[in-house]
């Protein structure tokens, strides 16, 4: 990866940032088409790079300064940046008399799908707690050793609400800290309607057990909550999906508090062959493209025919398709269609994009559940579409690694909200085998503390 040095002082203060110019649009580049075996033909592809826009300079120095200001000036700061970004001045915490109109406000139909997926996500999330377990055993005679899983004490949880509100993300972030044990969460979402929350965010940030929400957005609540001024206690997390400037911003702080992902625009990505259906796999690449304008989508295919099908479904639905300016340019500018050999080359082409979504619309999905190393999360089969995670029916977190990061790393769980503490006791008797090799070792590297740590205990034998 490549990385320059933003040296660009602020009105407020010089501050020099590090950033990553490395963004791997969800394509196959020309190192990558190298690794896969036989033939490849390209349908449709992007052409040239893209840096995404969280990479933009001025997105860095203007994060940079109004971190630097909300440090410094506490909840002055705040305020003047919800007045001027968001044009709002009133009460920043969101009292239970406008929780509980939010409530009423909103549909009987639309409150009962927002209760079934918070207890769908909650369910799977006590499901992954269950199984994280605390224990000790004894490494030699003598010498305990464990580990404890422990939550963190303070989250801040963002709940976007832009082009749409995504209500689904209370679900994965307040819903899931709750079942992991966090003692106290705080929720910030933008004051996008009439100058206050969406109701059906609040309403989400409710049934997910979100006690304190507060009307603010972007980096300013990002900084809130991290630096601890909307309740005092600083998180010790801050988790969430968000524009540029709340990625950039959760960059930023990261060190400072611990973050979920860096994630970007969504990504879907579908493995097909011969057995699927075109007209499935184009809306089900659309869904995600509606997104926004710089979503990614792309689709793997051992069956040609197949591929130029989808390609002119992908056309023919778009027409009828509401969101057709944000899918189409989506679809346009970052979609792709690429015919491999076999499966085999269609698993490594998808190992190498490591999409944050990857459904497999193929036979023998044990196949390919057991071949596929390099995900968000999984989709087998044509009965698990990706909306459904989305919205929270599926019971797993939608909150994700994009960019490839799904080579390294996972989205968020119950487990990203836990410590994984390990300690350890020994007895008397165990002394001479762990202080001897102590004393070996730290002669050797010329550490004289260490040596004499071990041998003191070695000589009260």
């Amino acid at each position: 990866m490549a990385y320059v040095t933003i040296e660009k002082k602020s009105d407020i203060g010089g501050v020099v940032r590090k950033r990553n110019l490395y963004a791997s649009r969800m394509h196959l580049n020309s190192s990558d088409k190298k690794r896969i075996p036989g033939a490849l033909t390209i349908i449709k592809e992007p052409a040239g790079d893209d840096v995404a826009e969280q990479n933009n300079p001025k997105v860095v120095e203007t994060v940079s300064s109004m971190l630097l200001d909300i440090e410094r000036n506490g909840m002055d700061a705040v305020r003047r940046y919800a007045k001027e970004l968001d044009g709002f001045d009133g009460d920043i915490e969101v009292s239970t008399k406008e929780m509980r109109k939010a409530t009423d406000e909103l549909p009987d139909d639309l409150r009962a799908a927002l209760d079934t997926g918070a207890e769908r996500t909650r369910t799977f999330a006590r499901m992954q707690r269950e199984r994280l377990v605390d224990f000790e055993d004894e490494v030699i005679p003598g010498v305990v050793c464990g580990q404890r899983y422990v939550p963190v004490n303070n989250v801040g949880a963002y709940l976007p609400a832009g082009r749409f509100p995504l209500l689904a993300s209370a679900f994965m972030t307040v819903g899931v800290a709750g079942a992991a044990g966090v003692p106290n969460v705080v929720a910030c979402t933008p004051p996008s309607r009439n100058g206050r929350p969406h109701p059906a965010v609040l309403y989400a940030a409710h049934v997910s057990g979100g006690d304190r929400v507060f009307a603010l957005g972007g980096v300013q609540a990002l900084a809130s909550m991290a630096f601890g001024l909307l309740d005092g206690n600083p998180s010790d997390m801050v988790v969430g999906a968000g524009n540029a400037f709340v990625a950039e911003a959760k960059r930023q702080l990261y060190g400072t508090v611990g973050i979920d992902v860096l994630a970007g625009p969504s990504e879907v990505a579908v493995l097909a062959d011969a057995s699927a259906d075109a007209e499935m796999v184009a809306a089900d690449l659309l869904a995600q493209a509606e997104h926004g304008p710089q979503s990614p989508a792309c689709l793997v295919t051992t069956d040609e025919a197949l591929g130029r099908a989808v390609a002119s479904e992908v056309d023919h639905q778009l027409e009828g398709l509401a969101t057709r300016e944000i899918a189409g340019a989506a679809w346009r500018d970052f979609g792709s269609i690429y015919v491999v050999e076999d499966r085999e080359a269609a698993a490594t082409a998808m190992d190498l994009l490591a999409p944050e979504h990857l459904e497999v619309l193929a036979e023998d999905l044990d196949w390919w559940l057991d071949r596929l190393t390099c995900y968000g999360s999984l989709f087998l089969g044509p009965w698990s579409t990706v909306a459904y995670a989305d919205k929270g029916m599926s019971g797993t977190n939608h909150v994700l690694p994009t960019a490839r990061g799904a080579r390294y790393t996972e989205g968020l769980s119950v487990l990203g909200f836990l410590k994984q503490l390990t300690y350890q006791r020994a007895t008397k008797a165990s002394t001479h085998a762990q202080a001897s090799p102590v004393v070996t070792i730290a002669d050797f590297e010329q550490m004289p503390g260490h040596r004499d740590s071990a041998q003191l205990r070695l000589d009260r034998l």
